[in-house]
């Protein structure tokens, strides 16, 4: 009787995710999907990001691709995208932060990601397709989202499916709330400008309320990320306010991405965030932690171990 309950305690034990540490994928390689992005399809959570994976050919640009049931055991699928320079950008061209959607209409994986210089004077956004969630996905063409510039951006969609692009302009001093057209090859209207000189831009629709958060413009160092509400996208947002001690930097972490997982019994929403390590971006981790979240605030808690059970939202440290 013991050993059954031992074998039955063990078969419903959540694997932990350790914000911080090497997250290896089922290959044992620490996953390389920096700057990324999650979109559930079906029973599968899919994760892209940039590929900084050593040995890689410096005149491609690479975009990984993982799947998951539990956000927790990733299995690797492979490059969706490998992209030579495809605006004759020169040496040193950038692509950051993919982000991938997909549109049930036409049954196309769409990505969006930040083209660039080496000077960072292009601010475009490229626009890659795929028939599959794991590509390859096929280079379709670039553009200024809106007829401005876009560097760093994020991805949301909606409870009602609505997709929009979030895309940072350092003339406007702020981020973009953009809904993409039908087809979510174009960016189709401005929804909001978040006027505040923030990058990095997420947000979740919780409980009503929409939550956004954006980091400053540091470059590659960290720095205290802020966090406003609005009643709807449109805002009016409040003033931003910390999400976590302000003297932790973000617990050296920046924003990419809140995923909401909504479960039988809870509702959880995800802080996802990168620890750069420029110098060597193969290891730079992530930090992965559930936020405190309701009543118009939000909160980071100081990061340590923790599973979440994917079919009730729950969560355990």
């Amino acid at each position: 009787m013991v050993a059954i309950i031992v074998l039955l305690t063990s078969a419903t034990a959540q694997k932990k995710i350790n914000p911080g540490e090497v997250w290896p994928d089922d290959k044992g390689n620490h996953i390389q999907a920096h700057g990324g992005g999650i979109v559930k399809i079906d029973k599968y959570y899919y994760w892209y990001g940039e590929q900084r994976r050593q040995g890689l050919d410096t005149g491609l640009r690479y975009v990984s691709c993982y799947r998951s049931k539990d956000l927790a055991s990733w299995q690797f699928m492979g490059d969706a995208l490998q992209l030579s320079d495809p605006e004759h950008l020169g040496s040193n061209w950038v692509l950051e932060r993919p982000k991938v959607y997909f549109n049930r209409k036409t049954k196309t994986y769409v990505m969006y990601f930040h083209l660039d210089d080496a000077r960072y004077k292009l601010a475009r956004v490229g626009v890659a397709t795929s028939n599959k969630p794991e590509g390859p996905f096929t280079y379709r063409e670039s553009f200024r989202p809106l007829e401005k510039e876009s560097r760093d951006i994020g991805q949301f969609i909606d409870d009602d499916g609505t997709a929009y692009l979030v895309f940072e302009s350092w003339p406007t001093k702020g981020f973009f709330i953009a809904r993409l057209s039908d087809d979510y090859l174009k960016v189709e209207k401005e929804v909001c400008l978040i006027n505040a000189p923030l990058e990095g831009g997420a947000i979740v629709h919780y409980k009503g309320l929409y939550y956004a958060i954006g980091s400053a413009l540091t470059g590659w160092n960290p720095n205290p990320n802020k966090y406003a509400t609005a009643k709807s996208l449109e805002g009016p947002w409040s003033e931003f306010k910390d999400i976590a001690p302000p003297e932790t930097n973000t617990y050296s972490s920046q924003s990419t991405m809140m995923l909401k997982v909504e479960g039988t019994k809870d509702t959880t929403v995800i802080f996802m965030a990168d620890q750069w390590k420029p110098k060597t971006q193969w290891d730079s981790r992530y930090l992965w932690m559930p936020l405190q979240t309701g009543d118009g605030k939000l909160w980071l808690p100081e990061p340590k171990p923790w599973s979440i059970d994917i079919k009730t939202g729950k969560v355990q440290f």
